[in-house]
């Protein structure tokens, strides 16, 4: 018997609770439509600062993805690079790197073709600015690149028009050139083939045998206005390099990681340099994981910083409520001094100001993540921006807001509890 009166007060203390939220509620909601714009200023704050913290998470998780696509255009899928220096983090360890590391050649480059050229694939990668001419026509600055034949498989160049030039070519010293998009768009405003036709670098006619697809920029770089030449023609051009990075990746079809390919180079130069078991190598390595952690560590820095900074809006606008719910608790004593005459508890009075406090700024929390979506949409195609709502700044802004709204209301609302009911209603 005692069981069932026990299950029955559960069920009314439940269906108590249960009308004191949905009374709560509908009287909040009566309190902010009467107060309109009161009410809208008041959650100004909040849909500020909502909109910030999804903006600045936007464009956090924008700078990933571009990071990503870029380092993919630079590198190649599988790829990575050796040279003397390939970082350092201050100008202590680059002059001490510059000392004690050596400097790569085409000889050295040579050299890992014939150790592991079977396995790996070796570039050498030079770089010189130059204008490229054509009738007139000019393009200033091109990326003029000394590169060998088998670059096009380490970095995956893939070409819009025509073809790579071949190793053939390279052993011949050809003049031939696979310009970038822009280049050609540049040389070539009218729109034709410029397969097979000249144009000049350094005064010196170059028969254009490929266009590189379309990249668009890495880095803040064009990789559109360049012009690949064979290395060997390069250095007819240039004179011969001094102190070379070299791009390499595992053979397609042998099974190597690109990890197991770097470790048989570093073993190929090691022997080279005639280095002991236990010394540093007397050069560098990149590879795109390197530069992905490096940039993922950069932007998780920015983001520890950055995203509380931002959340202090939310702290400000929190502030704005608790004025507001001050002065509203002011406004109804009278009110709040009838209910408690007729009964209501302080838990009562208490859940109604909350209530009140929670639904604004999760309005505001609501209004900023809708805002925030508009901006950044704007933004993304204003720009050309790689922008986007993700969903765990979404919930950290909807958490936080409501969390500013739960504390900003406690106060006024514990205020509200205590009121005498007989001082109360003698108030005007």
């Amino acid at each position: 018997m005692s069981q069932g009166a026990s299950k029955v007060a559960e069920i009314g203390s439940a269906a108590r609770l249960r009308y004191d939220l949905v009374n709560a509620l509908a009287l909040a909601w009566s309190s902010i439509r009467a107060h309109k714009l009161r009410s809208f200023l008041t959650l100004l704050g909040i849909i500020i600062g909502v909109a910030s913290v999804i903006l600045v998470g936007s464009a956090i998780d924008g700078m990933s993805v571009y990071a990503e696509q870029s380092t993919a255009k630079a590198f190649g899928s599988d790829s990575f690079m050796v040279a003397q220096v390939m970082g350092a983090k201050s100008r202590h360890e680059f002059f001490a790197k510059m000392k004690y590391n050596k400097p790569l050649h085409l000889a050295d480059e040579r050299y890992l073709r014939s150790t592991d050229g079977d396995t790996t694939l070796y570039s050498p990668y030079r770089n010189r600015t130059a204008d490229t001419k054509r009738e007139g026509l000019i393009c200033e600055e091109t990326s003029i690149l000394g590169v060998s034949s088998s670059l096009a498989v380490i970095r995956d160049i893939g070409t819009s028009q025509g073809r790579f030039f071949t190793e053939q070519e390279e052993m011949s010293r050809s003049f031939v050139a696979v310009i970038g998009d822009e280049t050609r768009t540049t040389l070539f405003p009218d729109g034709s083939s410029p397969l097979g036709k000249a144009i000049k670098i350094n005064g010196i006619d170059f028969t254009v045998v490929g266009v590189q697809e379309k990249l668009g920029s890495a880095f803040g770089n064009s990789q559109d206005k360049s012009a690949y030449i064979p290395v060997t023609s390069f250095d007819r051009l240039f004179g011969p390099g001094t102190n070379i990075p070299i791009f390499a990746r595992p053979r397609p079809g042998n099974g190597l990681t690109m990890q197991q390919s770097l470790d048989l180079t570093r073993v190929s130069l090691r022997n080279r340099f005639h280095q002991r078991p236990g010394q540093a190598d007397k050069f560098d390595t990149l590879t795109p994981d390197a530069i992905r952690g490096f940039i993922d560590n950069l932007l998780g820095m920015v983001t520890v910083i950055v995203v509380p900074i931002t959340c202090i809006s939310l702290v400000v606008g929190g502030i704005v409520i608790m004025n507001i719910m001050l002065v509203s608790v002011t406004e109804r004593t009278r009110e709040i001094g009838i209910r408690k005459a007729l009964g209501a508890r302080r838990s009562d009075v208490m859940m109604q100001v909350l209530i009140e406090s929670v639904v604004m700024s999760s309005m505001g929390g609501a209004l900023g993540v809708a805002l925030g979506a508009v901006l950044t949409q704007i933004m993304a195609r204003a720009f050309g921006l790689g922008l986007k709502i993700t969903l765990p700044y979404v919930f950290l802004s909807l958490f936080v807001s409501s969390a500013v709204g739960l504390a900003s209301g406690w106060y006024p609302a514990s205020r509200a509890a205590k009121l005498d009911p007989i001082t109360a209603l003698r108030s005007e």
